[in-house]
């Protein structure tokens, strides 16, 4: 389907820029992809904020390990952002870009736990993030997310493992290690990324009820204060690890995930 230059030359499109998504704009933009352009929301919820480029909604740019996303709103900065070196993001939730580019690559990783639209027809190479998606129905190919043996496997007919709803163990911790809403409302923040808090300390409140560390560690995510939530929403993420660096780069599964999806793609557009 393509020559090694051919790989240079394709344009990528993302629905979502949070964690995965972001992690997957990175390894392709290293792997000199650079015509990526990412759909988000207007007010994207993401939780590890420091690795993610939907940031760039709220501040206008994002960087995340050396690379820089910035916010667009046209086709024409779109383009400008690709020959500046960035990565475009753009506030799309019906993934009209999508339709005007028309990319050679489209990869749903708004990792939903289903399938909120997206289908086969939308680029010659259709990828989908985690459960939710068939492989050779929804989508050309899926991607496991699921940690254990088969994270970042790809599938080429079928789906991934369902949605286990227990996140995954780090330092011997899973569901505590995460912060959720106790009711729906407005989140507001008592701590920041990059805190150290002990078991007990109370992280922020909506609509005035409190949410408590139920373990110590650093805080390795947490949504932006005032963001409006509904209840049992993930809010934040204390890594028991205590390495404050970790805030700051992209994780083991996200970097793992990433790199399926390079491999998906070089599988397809570089063949002899």
């Amino acid at each position: 389907m393509g020559s090694r230059n051919r790989l240079n030359q394709l344009t990528i499109g993302i629905k979502g820029a949070g964690e995965m998504a972001s992690a997957i704009a990175w390894r392709l933009y290293m792997a000199n992809m650079r015509n990526l352009f990412m759909m988000e929301v207007a007010h994207p919820l993401a939780v590890r904020r420091e690795v993610s480029f939907c940031e760039a909604v709220h501040e206008g740019w994002k960087t995340v390990e050396a690379v820089e996303a910035v916010r667009v709103e046209s086709v024409e900065a779109v383009k400008k952002a690709w020959t500046a070196g960035k990565i475009a993001v753009i506030v799309d939730p019906k993934w009209k870009m999508g339709t005007t580019l028309r990319p050679d690559v489209m990869i749903d990783a708004i990792l939903a736990k289903k399938n909120l639209g997206t289908n086969p027809t939308e680029a010659p190479l259709v990828i989908g993030l985690g459960p939710g998606f068939t492989a050779g129905k929804d989508v050309h190919l899926v991607i496991e997310t699921n940690r254990g043996h088969h994270l970042g496997r790809i599938i080429t007919s079928g789906s991934a493992a369902p949605n286990t709803g227990i996140p995954g163990n780090i330092g011997g911790f899973t569901a505590e290690r995460v912060l959720r809403a106790p009711t729906g409302g407005v989140f507001r923040a008592r701590h920041a990324i990059g805190d150290t808090v002990q078991s007990g300390d109370i992280i922020g409140t909506v609509a005035g009820l409190e949410v408590t560390a139920k373990i110590g560690g650093v805080i390795r995510g947490i949504i932006r204060t005032g963001s409006t939530v509904p209840e049992g929403l993930k809010l934040g993420d204390i890594d028991p690890r205590g390495d404050t660096e970790y805030c700051h780069t992209i994780s083991d599964k996200a970097r793992a995930i990433g790199g399926s999806v390079l491999e998906a793609i070089c599988r397809v557009y570089n063949r002899a």
